[in-house]
């Protein structure tokens, strides 16, 4: 398996090349596109992208308009690449949410280690906001769920709920215990509103996640990855 898929995006077919070439090398999928409207086309056709290299000067749409598109609805790493090297230019494009910047000419092999740092970084970053179990991915940070890189929408109660199975991935958990930490320890409620929330949740996650949660009958329920 590779390392992750990668975005590369400048107008001059050599420099693109030279770059796929190195990151094919340290084992990443590599996906070219030689302007803006381009790349923000391929960008929201895959939804794996790990990493996006960003070209500033290109036709039909710049480096800075294609960033701030990609920002309207995703934060992945960018990293912008540019044959200027004022800083009122690296200002602006940490200011639009880049989160490198190199200036050409540049050795490929630098490129490439940036790149790694970058998603060392952004990996770190993920570990301490988000949870991923199998398909399922939980944002605790945004408050969002994905199932296959889609977002679902949860209620609050549902989200609680799917936060604590998952960090309780694996073990038995009673409808008392799920009610003593989701409702908190002052709720009076039927333990039987658990049922309600669980069957919700199953079928908003969709079928292959929604069996994750698995049944145990007379007792509450099991999180478990299938």
């Amino acid at each position: 398996m590779g390392r992750g898929k990668i975005l590369v995006v400048d107008d001059e077919s050599r420099m693109r090349k030279l770059v796929k070439d190195f990151l094919i090398k340290s084992e990443y999928e590599v996906l070219e596109a030689e302007d803006g409207q381009k790349a923000v086309d391929i960008f929201f056709d895959n939804n794996d992208i790990a990493l996006v290299l960003l070209d500033v000067m290109m036709p039909n749409m710049d480096g800075w308009e294609t960033l701030k598109e990609i920002r309207q609805y995703s934060q992945v790493p960018i990293i912008m690449l540019t044959a200027k090297g004022e800083e009122r230019d690296e200002l602006q494009g940490f200011k639009l949410g880049v989160d490198e910047y190199i200036t050409k000419p540049f050795s490929p092999k630098v490129l490439v280690a940036r790149v790694d740092a970058v998603l060392r970084r952004t990996a770190a970053a993920e570990s301490e906001e988000s949870i991923v179990c199998g398909i399922i991915k939980i944002d605790t940070a945004a408050h969002q769920v994905y199932v296959d890189g889609q977002p679902v929408d949860l209620s609050f109660k549902e989200f609680e709920l799917l936060e604590y199975f998952a960090r309780n991935k694996g073990i038995a958990l009673s409808r008392e215990k799920i009610l003593n930490n989701v409702w908190d320890y002052d709720y009076f409620g039927e333990a039987r509103t658990i049922d309600t929330h669980v069957k919700k949740l199953r079928a908003k996650l969709g079928d292959k996640a929604g069996d994750m949660i698995k049944t145990i009958w007379g007792m509450g329920y099991k999180f478990e990855e299938n």
